[in-house]
């Protein structure tokens, strides 16, 4: 029998130039402009190994530019799932196309995957969600010369981006759980996409500035299992009378494994949470919460990249402020911790 030799990839044409395979991307779809040395190094590369680009690629590159990508480390949580949502309406009532590619990791071989795919397409612009590392990394190796947002984290220099205002809002539900008359407040900390995110570096500030103590941090994964054994392990701590958990569903199992361990919210613990996730005011207790308008979100930060895709110079920065919402799983803390803080 003949033997069949293997199909030459992208990554294979990648590598045999000395490119990345965006950059090979690039070449195949006039998505964006490409040196002449690197331009001919790809080319090259393509007639040496035979490379022969799918039928349905070459469409793509023909096709009218009417794509925008959206580029998200998830696409299951709350947060991210209405950011998208109101991209995709916004961009639908103008008449464009969403394609979404989700980015896993940090590692380079999976950001090229991921850049490479999205500059497959016809794209008209690229919405980055930077809500963890993936979309951090992923936000710094798409091509300049493609319209891009990024959408909330930390403000990027000359990038427009439309961000929620995170930080003054977990200040706020901070100062109310001081208010309530609580010694100092525990955070447990969801998977940051930096350092500190603006949830944590809010509740410091908040402390800080009314002189309480900073408790060490707990951290908890994006399952809301994990939530469970840390709620357990701070109810056995009986100075601890106040919770703030970076989203609703670790304060919803942070509330369970504090009832697991015998104590109760409010009375014995006041537990908050973050985001305003549909089931949170339908939990028991009802969470107090901060409610981050996700979908505005993700029609703030469509319409300042349709403003770049029209070469328009005005506004490139959008922040909105969210909103605490008080429920009955935030109480003054019990007698007892009264004496224990005067004491």
């Amino acid at each position: 029998m003949r033997s069949q030799r293997k199909a030459s990839t992208i990554v294979d044409v990648a590598a045999y130039a000395g490119v990345s395979v965006p950059t090979v991307s690039r070449v195949l779809t006039g998505a964006a402009k490409v040196s002449d040395a690197k331009r001919d190094a790809v080319r090259a590369a393509i007639a040496a190994l035979d490379f022969r680009p799918s039928s349905a690629a070459r469409v793509l590159a023909s096709r009218k530019a009417e794509v925008i990508a959206v580029i998200a480390g998830d696409t299951s949580t709350y947060g991210y799932a209405e950011t998208i949502r109101g991209i995709e309406e916004s961009a639908r009532a103008e008449n464009y196309t969403v394609m979404i590619t989700v980015v896993e990791s940090t590692e380079d071989d999976e950001i090229d995957r991921a850049i490479a795919a999205t500059l497959a397409q016809p794209l008209a612009g690229v919405c980055v969600l930077k809500f963890d590392p993936p979309g951090v990394a992923a936000l710094h190796r798409i091509p300049p010369s493609l319209p891009l947002v990024a959408l909330s984290g930390v403000r990027e220099a000359g990038l427009r981006q439309a961000v929620l205002d995170e930080s003054h809002a977990a200040e706020e539900l901070t100062d109310h759980l001081l208010d309530l008359g609580h010694a100092t407040v525990h955070h447990v900390r969801i998977p940051p996409s930096r350092r500190e995110d603006g949830r944590t570096t809010g509740w410091r500030r908040a402390l800080k500035r009314r002189g309480a103590a900073v408790p060490p941090l707990a951290d908890a994964t994006w399952d809301p299992r994990s939530g469970i054994e840390i709620g357990r392990r701070l109810a056995e701590d009986p100075a601890v009378t106040a919770i703030f958990c970076g989203n609703d569903e670790i304060a919803m199992g942070v509330i369970r494994g504090i009832v697991t361990a015998g104590r109760s919210v409010p009375d014995d613990i006041s537990v908050a949470g973050f985001d305003d996730h549909p089931l949170a005011a339908l939990w028991t207790p009802p969470l107090t919460t901060v409610d981050q308008d996700f979908a505005g979100l993700g029609r703030r930060g469509l319409q300042l990249l349709l403003n770049e895709i029209a070469g328009e110079t005005g506004r490139r920065f959008s922040s909105e402020r969210p909103q605490l919402i008080v429920r009955d799983s935030t109480a003054p803390p019990p007698p007892t911790a009264e004496v224990r803080r005067i004491n």
